[in-house]
């Protein structure tokens, strides 16, 4: 049987409750007490029982006291506690004198022991002592309904009740009290807590905690009173809690958070002091839940006070090493300025890490106010205490299982033994950090040394995987359908070697990677490494909306790559490359003896056809500061490098690169950072011919998606569009315009440039949780710089009665390039005419093998229409600048990596390709 128990106000309502139970003669949590006499007796107390934590009262003892001496002491009812236990929580023994307050004791005492749920004295009149007990059930199971915002297991390891202990009511209660607690932390004060109990054998009994959660419980309105120079809005801008409007009804900021109650006062505060009301306080902040209990009204009184300014600033340094007045010239506050606290606390964090470049590690430095009310004035001054230059006495690396201690110790810029410096200590910390071998954001703890005067540097580090094995499928707006099988393993043996192998397909690319680098080789700073590779790359251009092959490339080859550090940020680079490139046209471009129809392909594509060799060498010079490689806050990167292709091989060429990023932490989660590049190829050779630049196809560069977000794949940039004649029925021509009508051939170009400038937006912790980044963008950029093609051909025409051209199609030819003839005639014994070629502009080749070595017949015959008449122009070739701007989304989603762009072109030039939406994402299985 069950039985309920309100246990949202357990403990004003348990007696009511109790009530009813008994009168419904169900068993429940209350225990039935034995029956008493029905007038007090001096001899007979009244049996003590605990109800919901309250003690049935005893009624007083009125008769004379009277000591008696107990002869007997027995107990009676227990089943797992031994008799002698049951006395031992009380201070009854055989052959000692009581009266009732002695007997009332023993009932207290067996009342707090939590272990019985019965319990009365018997035997009082003539000595013979008899405890009857009746023991606190055993738990079976504990039972939770009715969850749905908080997981079972969330809840169990917060109570106290578990399967095999003892039933108390005080541990209901307490279970009861921390559940509740966990739904208004998430909000839910409307939450109700229903304990009920089965009964089974044995005394045994199964506790069932059935849960309403209700609604989550929102702020309505936030009331801001005894503010004059800011408005409601501006200081409820500044609170992490926020009003429950339509617009925020994902937001989690809505919800009642007593905890967040009070960072909003430190919030408050802070803004405050920042705008120099050094005498801000928070008089009082209250809640008011509704009477719904859905929604909380928050309301806060401030007391705003007057406005400061800096007084003197000055510096008192102990450490003699110290210049204290240039000290204080180079802090952020100046005297006059409005007093601001998070200036100070800069201060404080530029002169500590002064102390730290200098040897002082331990430095204190305690900034003093010279308040003055009168001329509203904040006179600072800086104390740093007196304190030894310091040394590294040891380095602790922690945590590291697979990876070798030397793998860590090597990107650490201090050894033991060195003059402690703060500013190498977070050098230190940012190239670990930037192995990707360990939980971000990994910090060297400074711990004191064995004297004052040392420091003990503590790395705890906590390793996650660095092997990746990766088998996906996907849809990628560039390439279609993508299926990749790669395997990295970037901490290969634990010795930070790198190993990779990957092979990628999809309808426009194929590829076989091998690559193998090692950072430290014979375990000096020379890192030397190694790849080969088979590329087969489609190329292709747009005929409308269709994607058509134009030529393939199939590269094969092998790089070797090495490179030293020069200082602790500048490091160079080299590496040889070798490979041999084939370069084919598709089938629709081909005559039928194999070579290249420039009819149909264009001079452009022609001319790159062939195999080749390239062998080429090059170097890098980097300056790199940024504080994290993989995804950095901070710092900045710098690259020039040049690889000159002619040492052997059949192409010569010197390609230029410069890249540049700067990125910066820009306050409340916001990363800023701005990127650049350009480039530039030189010829090495002369151009092999008019109209064709000396730069192969297949070697220039290229610029589009997704490098320039807002134009689709290679949409930048020199082309070549296509555009066929349309006849009209009144004789006249016109351009076919649609650009889903186009041939569209990208070109690329000898030279280009890209800029873009990027914030990147924080969310809240649960967006955070799903691995979404968004952020807005604004890019700049321009290809360019490549000869223009020669025409593909000259068609001939007629005039039209405007004496605008008509465009005709260009003559059939045969492998000769002479012109073919439509001959129209009936075969002997045969009605119906046939048309068949002919060299012949009269009659037909009697000798058709031997060409016009004779024609018979006299008809005239008409010339047999080839290539229909079409437009080329060339578009794009031009150094002014694209622009565009978007707003993009990086989602590490179930699915895979995925990342969805929606960039608008603003500045374009005449062939560009913009693109508005562009997404690429993968599934692992």
């Amino acid at each position: 049987m069950v039985t309920a128990i309100n246990g949202y106000d357990f403990a004003r309502k348990g007696a009511l409750l109790l009530a009813g139970t008994i009168l419904s003669g169900v068993p429940a949590f209350a225990q039935t007490a034995p029956t008493a006499p029905a007038t007090p007796s001096a001899t007979t107390p009244p049996a003590r029982n605990a109800v919901n934590g309250a003690t049935n009262a005893v009624t007083p003892v009125t008769a004379p006291v009277s000591v008696r001496t107990i002869k007997t002491l027995r107990v009676e009812g227990s089943q797992r506690i031994e008799p002698e236990t049951v006395l031992s929580y009380t201070k009854l023994r055989l052959g000692i004198p009581y009266t009732a307050e002695t007997l009332d004791q023993a009932l207290k005492d067996l009342q707090a022991s939590d272990l019985f749920a019965d319990y009365s004295i018997a035997g009082v009149e003539d000595g013979n002592i008899v405890l009857r007990v009746r023991e606190n059930p055993i738990i079976n199971r504990v039972i939770i309904e009715g969850n749905k915002a908080l997981k079972s297991d969330k809840i169990t390891k917060e109570i106290k009740l578990a399967p095999r202990q003892i039933f108390t009511r005080t541990a209901v209660r307490q279970d009861i009290s921390r559940i509740i607690e966990l739904y208004r932390r998430q909000g839910r004060f409307a939450a109700v807590i229903d304990p009920k109990m089965v009964n089974l054998d044995q005394n045994r009994v199964d506790v069932v905690f059935e849960i309403s959660e209700g609604p989550k419980s929102k702020v309505r309105q936030i009331n801001i009173l005894g503010n004059e120079v800011f408005s409601d809005d501006q200081i409820r801008g500044q609170m992490a809690t926020k009003q429950a409007r339509l617009f925020r009804l994902l937001s989690s900021a809505t919800s009642y958070d007593q905890d967040r109650l009070s960072y909003d006062q430190q919030k408050l505060r802070q803004f405050y002091l920042t705008q120099g009301y050094a005498d801000f306080r928070v008089t009082s902040a209250v809640a008011e839940l509704t009477p719904d209990k859905k929604d909380f009204i928050i309301t806060y009184v401030v007391e705003e006070g007057k406005r400061y300014k800096f007084g003197d600033v000055t510096v008192d340094s102990q450490i003699r090493d110290f210049d204290n007045s240039k000290l204080a010239a180079t802090l952020p506050l100046k005297k006059g300025d409005w007093y601001n606290a998070k200036l100070v606390e800069d201060s404080v964090d530029n002169l500590s890490q002064t102390a730290g470049l200098f040897g002082y590690a331990f430095t204190e430095v305690n900034p003093e106010f010279q308040k003055d009310a009168e001329t509203l004035t904040m006179g600072i001054n800086f104390n740093i205490a007196e304190a030894k230059r310091t040394y590294v006495e040891r380095i602790d690396i922690n945590g590291n299982t697979q990876t070798q201690d030397k793998v860590v110790r090597r990107e650490i810029r201090l050894a033991e033994g060195d003059a402690f410096n703060s500013f190498q200590v977070k050098r230190s910390q940012d190239r670990i950090n930037s192995l990707g071998y360990f939980a971000d954001k990994m910090e060297i703890k400074q711990l004191p040394g064995s004297a004052p005067d040392r420091v003990i540097l503590e790395t705890n580090l906590e390793e996650k995987s660095t092997g990746e094995l990766q088998l996906s499928a996907g849809y990628s707006s560039l390439e279609r359908f993508i299926i990749q099988a790669n395997i990295t393993q970037r901490n290969f043996r634990g010795k930070g070697q790198e190993l990779r192998a990957g092979v990628n397909y999809s309808s426009y690319s194929k590829s076989v990677e091998l690559g193998f680098t090692e950072p430290y080789l014979f375990d000096k700073n020379i890192a030397l490494g190694g790849d080969i590779f088979r590329r087969d790359y489609n190329s292709f251009s747009f005929s409308g909306n269709d994607r058509q092959t134009n030529y393939s490339q199939v590269s094969t080859g092998f790089q070797l790559r090495a490179g030293v550090p020069l200082t602790e940020f500048w490091s160079l680079s080299g590496r040889y490359g070798l490979s041999y490139d084939q370069v084919t046209l598709d089938n629709q471009f081909l005559n039928a003896d194999g070579t290249c129809n420039r009819l149909q392909a264009g001079n452009y594509l022609c001319d790159a056809i062939g195999n080749r060799w390239t062998s080429s060498i090059g170097y890098s010079l980097s300056r790199d500061t940024l504080n994290s490689r993989l995804r950095p806050t901070a710092g900045s990167r710098f690259s020039f490098s040049q690889d000159f292709a002619g040492l052997g091989g059949d192409v010569k060429y010197l390609r230029t690169r410069l890249e540049g990023s700067k990125y910066a932490n820009l306050g409340s989660g916001f990363i800023g950072s701005i990127i650049a590049e350009g480039g530039y190829i030189h010829p090495l050779e002369k151009s092999p011919g008019p109209g064709r630049d000396p730069i192969r196809i297949t070697d220039r560069f290229y610029l589009g998606e997704p490098q320039f977000r807002g134009f689709d794949i290679r949409g930048v940039g020199p082309r070549v569009l296509r555009a066929a004649y349309i006849n009209n029925a009144d004789g006249t021509q016109s351009v076919q315009t649609s650009r889903d009508q186009l041939q569209d051939d990208a070109l690329g170009g000898r030279a280009y440039y890209l800029a873009r400038a990027e914030i990147e937006i924080p969310l809240g912790s649960g967006a955070r949780e799903l691995g979404l980044r968004p952020s807005i963008y604004a890019q700049v950029g321009s290809l360019f710089g490549i000869k223009k093609p020669l025409p593909t051909a000259d068609f001939p025409f007629t005039l039209d009665k405007n004496g605008n051209r008509v465009y005709q199609a260009l003559p059939l030819r045969d492998g000769a390039n002479n012109i073919l003839y439509n001959n129209v005639y009936t075969p002997t014994g045969t009605t119906v005419p046939v048309t068949r070629l002919t060299t012949c502009s009269a009659g037909y080749s009697a000798t058709p093998t031997t060409g016009n070595a004779g024609c018979v017949g006299g008809e005239s015959n008409t010339v047999a229409p080839g290539t229909a008449p079409f437009q080329e122009t060339f578009l794009g070739n031009s150094a002014k600048p694209r622009l565009s701007v978007g707003i993009g989304v990086n989602w590490n989603s179930p699915f895979g990596p995925l990342r969805i762009d929606l960039a608008k072109a603003l500045l374009t030039q005449k062939g560009d390709d913009p693109k508005l939406i562009t997404f690429n994402v993968g599934t692992q299985f």
